[in-house]
């Protein structure tokens, strides 16, 4: 076997260290973000997290919504303001590269089609 192959065999035969990956839960990342609202610091919560974590439930609520209708709520009543509601909506919006005229056609058709 000539050295050249010798080495770079040896090479992957190395272990490379493994990166320790944190588990979080949905508990916990609510926790950590309901703490960080209260000391006045919600950008103590990564963008990055908050975009997987609002991805996949978004994914998550619509796919129930497809297969259950309207009647998913998606979050209890009286735990989110208005205008937490309507800031979130309209970013969402801009992230889907939405107009009001697409939304609208949504939001006006009837229950169970999707």
């Amino acid at each position: 076997m000539p050295a050249a192959t010798k080495r770079r065999a040896a090479k992957r035969a190395v272990k490379r260290p493994v990166k320790t990956v944190e588990r979080v839960t949905a508990a916990d990342f609510c926790t950590r973000a309901c703490e960080a609202l209260k000391q006045g610091a919600p950008d103590d919560i990564t963008d990055k997290a908050l975009q997987q974590v609002l991805t996949a439930a978004v994914k998550l609520y619509a796919a129930k919504v497809e297969r259950r209708g309207h009647d998913v709520a998606p979050f209890t009543p009286g735990t989110v303001t208005a205008t937490e509601a309507v800031v979130t909506a309209c970013g969402m919006i801009r992230a889907a590269d939405l107009n009001m005229f697409d939304v609208a056609i949504w939001f006006h058709r009837p229950q169970g089609i999707e």
